[in-house]
């Protein structure tokens, strides 16, 4: 058991440092970028996924809605896995493909921020939701793994964690998620 637990977490130290190599650094600025651009505006950042990618959305919007690092003004931030009467409702009355699509037709306008998290990049409910928010102008933002799939070909940025494994897809991910929250409270607050 013991070399298991060794091997896993140095698992997770390489694919992290995979995150260190200039393309990874430069997709990550740039989704930064796109989210310190739309509070600048007065935009909102909506964010969605499954399982996993649902927990991590919700940890996201906590991050920027309540705090990070720095105590400060809320920022907007939407999890769309949170209401329950809202998924089920659509899920049985249309189906579970649409259960952030029609969250993002009500909710998201010109110049916000979607977020589709899916480690397996196809999730059809995210995948759906993000076509949805392009077409109502918002700025669309995916992250996945890199594995070929089709939230790459329709996302305005991808963030692709360097593996193909869903526990260090996930670990990315978080990892990913906290240095943005750090990267936005800087720009728009600064370090206090």
């Amino acid at each position: 058991m013991k070399s298991k637990i060794e091997q896993l977490i140095r698992e997770s130290i390489e694919t992290k440092k995979l995150l260190l190599e200039p393309a990874q650094v430069a997709v990550v600025e740039k989704i930064a970028g796109a989210i310190i651009k739309a509070y600048e505006n007065k935009k909102k950042v909506i964010i969605f996924g499954n399982g996993g990618s649902a927990a991590d959305s919700q940890h996201f919007a906590a991050e920027l809605v309540c705090r990070f690092e720095v105590n400060r003004r809320a920022l907007a931030a939407i999890s769309l896995t949170t209401d329950t009467s809202i998924i089920t409702a659509t899920g049985n009355d249309f189906s579970f493909d649409n259960i952030f699509s029609r969250q993002v037709e009500a909710l998201v306008n010109t110049g916000d921020v979607a977020i589709g998290i899916t480690t397996s990049g196809n999730s059809p409910n995210v995948i759906k939701a993000l076509e949805q928010a392009k077409k109502q102008n918002a700025v669309t933002i995916g992250f996945t793994g890199n594995k070929e799939c089709r939230i790459k070909e329709i996302t305005d940025l991808c963030f692709c964690a360097p593996s193909g494994v869903t526990g260090r897809i996930q670990e990315c991910h978080g990892l990913v998620i906290h240095v943005i929250c750090s990267l936005v409270e800087g720009a728009l607050f600064g370090k206090k």
